[in-house]
Formats: structure tokens, C-alpha cells, sequence
């Protein structure tokens, strides 16, 4: 690359949690020799020995993060860890000097990034919406999808910053809209995966083996990611986490909290209530990647941990806007 096109990645960056994602985030933009301090509320997270391995200066308290920090990026939870770590007591609005960029990957809904933009605002300090897809691997191998809201302004500075965390950075418009397209997201993902459950059940039932679903049918009309990616997990029922389905959960009560009115997403009223049968029958599915969908679809004593409730049993009695309030704790 001539000198003349090479990105300015010299700002102080601040990053704010550890997690799966966040880690390997702030690794990320550690190996392209920026200059990253990072904080997590729990020390003892794994994540934080990632970060420190690929260089990037560890904090054990909130401030000295925050110290001199020009950029500040976040990856929390819901929508109370974000607010407690950048506007509450304390928080980044305290601790960051005016005119800093705030810029925050959690998925929390549009009502929380606008909200947020204007305490910081107030603070003197841009705030951006910046929600990712793309799962763990797409972190650790920086090929993350960047759905940004926001001043275009802002977005055009830190651009070069989000370009060594993810392939496809993409300005969406004002605050919020990065939130709102992350959402529907999460609804094609939760909806794809019905699909995929729901073929698997069909094929089993007319006496065919499940895997000619991935094997046969991926390349086709009605293939998807979540077909290619999750069916062969499915298939080897293999329910190990990539994204865990609590996670999925709180994305999808975000959706309902903010998109009025509620029955006209019938589809993701449904994928919502099949995650959540599989919690109320096995508390433990919570940390369960999002594939363990399929439990809702088993026959009785096809799945030993499993009671053998099938869907119309799973959703009987259920309705989903009764429970968009539930709070789930996130990995941090």
C-alpha cells in the first residue's frame, strides 16, 4: 500500500469488555499497532489474556482505560450493561475528555442507541451505533459485518478503525439504524433456522435421513447460513455454542420493545417462543447455540435430555409479548 493511502490508526483507543467478541475485536486492532487499552468488569475472563497476548495494555480499573482515550469502543451486553458502563456513575461520560467518539458493538435496540447519544452528547462526546454479525470466528478473523448509525461525519473518522474488525463496514444512517437492521438480522437468522428445524423434522418423518437436507439441498433455492453453518451441527447434534441461545433471546425481545405493533412479526413471534419452550423444559439449553432449536421438534425419547414435548405442544398457552421483559445475563 503507498505510504500516501495508509489508514491513521494513531488515536488512543479505549475498549470495554472482554467477551468472545470483544476480545478478539480489541486483538485485532492491537496487531495493526494500534495503541489499545482494554477493561473488563470480571478480570478473571479469558478474554483478557487474548487482548494482552496480541499487545494491547490491560486495565484493571474503568479510568485508567478511559485515560487519554480518544476513541472509546464497547462490547457488553444488554442494554443496563451499556448504560452502566458508558453513562452511569462513574462511566464513560464521567471519565472520557469532551470531543471523544464513543462507539459501542452491543446489540441494544434503536430507543437505547438514541438514548445514550443524547446523555453523551450532553458529555460533549459523539456516540455511534455500531452492532456486528458475523459470530466468534468473524471476530477472530476480522471479517465481522458493521452496521453503523450515527454522525457520517464521525463514521468517516473511525472508518479505518472498524476496517480492522470487520470486512463489510457499512454506514446506515442516523443513530439507531445500525441497531435496527442488527434486529432484522436477528430476525432472518432466528427465522432461517426455523426453516432448517422444521426440514430436518419433515425428512426424518417421510423416512429420509436428515443430512441429505444439508447435503442436497444447501446449494439451492432454499439454501441459507444457517442451513450450511448449523445443519451439519444439527446433523451431529452438536449444540455447542457459537452463539448462544440465550443471546439470541435478548435480541429478540428487542425486536418486540421496539417495533410496534407486535403482531405483525408472526414469524419471529414464533422462533421466540420455540427458544424459549426449549428453556422452559431444560434451563441449562440458555448457554446452548442457537441449533439447539431443534429440541423443540423432537418426538418423545428422541433426545435423552429432553421431555419430548412436540411444537404444538411447545407453543401451546405461549405468547411472546407476555415475556419481552425477561432479562438474560450476557457473556461478558
Amino acid at each position: 500500500m503507498p505510504l500516501e493511502n495508509k489508514p491513521d490508526l494513531t488515536r488512543n483507543v479505549s475498549f470495554l469488555g472482554m467477551g468472545i467478541m470483544g476480545s478478539a475485536m480489541a486483538a485485532n486492532l492491537s496487531r495493526k499497532n494500534v495503541n489499545v487499552k482494554v477493561w473488563n468488569r470480571s478480570p478473571e475472563r479469558p478474554g483478557i489474556e487474548i487482548a494482552r497476548a496480541a499487545g494491547a495494555e490491560v486495565c484493571p480499573k474503568l479510568a485508567d482505560a478511559i485515560d487519554g482515550a480518544q476513541l472509546v469502543f464497547s462490547c457488553l451486553g444488554d442494554v443496563a450493561d451499556v448504560e452502566a458502563v458508558l453513562t452511569g456513575t462513574s462511566g464513560v461520560c464521567q471519565l472520557a475528555a469532551p470531543g471523544a467518539i464513543v462507539v459501542d458493538f452491543s446489540t441494544i435496540g434503536p430507543a437505547a442507541a438514541r438514548a445514550l447519544e443524547a446523555r453523551l452528547a450532553a458529555a460533549k462526546m459523539v456516540f455511534l451505533d455500531a452492532p456486528v454479525t458475523g459470530g466468534d470466528v468473524g471476530a477472530r478473523e476480522a471479517t465481522l459485518t458493521i452496521m453503523v448509525g450515527g454522525p457520517e461525519s464521525a463514521f468517516r473518522e473511525i472508518e479505518p478503525y472498524l476496517l480492522t474488525m470487520g470486512k463489510t463496514v457499512r454506514y446506515c444512517g442516523p443513530i439507531g439504524s445500525g441497531q435496527a437492521l442488527k434486529l432484522a438480522n436477528q430476525a432472518l437468522c432466528a427465522l432461517n433456522l426455523v426453516g432448517v428445524c422444521e426440514a430436518m423434522r419433515m425428512v426424518e418423518d417421510l423416512g429420509l435421513d436428515k443430512k441429505l437436507v444439508v447435503e442436497v439441498l444447501e446449494k439451492g433455492a432454499g439454501g441459507s447460513w444457517a442451513l450450511s453453518n448449523l445443519g451439519p451441527r444439527i446433523v451431529a447434534d452438536d449444540l455447542q455454542p457459537a452463539f448462544a441461545m440465550k443471546h439470541m433471546l435478548k435480541d429478540l425481545r428487542l425486536v418486540f420493545e421496539n417495533v410496534p405493533p407486535h403482531g405483525q412479526l408472526p414469524g419471529t413471534r414464533l422462533a421466540y417462543d420455540l427458544f424459549e419452550k426449549v428453556l422452559t423444559m431444560d434451563a441449562g439449553a440458555a448457554e446452548l447455540g442457537t441449533q439447539a432449536m431443534v429440541k423443540a421438534y423432537r418426538q418423545p425419547g428422541e433426545d435423552a435430555g429432553y421431555e419430548g414435548h412436540e411444537v404444538q405442544a411447545a407453543l401451546e398457552g405461549m405468547e411472546c409479548a407476555d415475556r419481552i421483559a425477561l432479562e438474560w445475563q450476557l457473556d461478558e
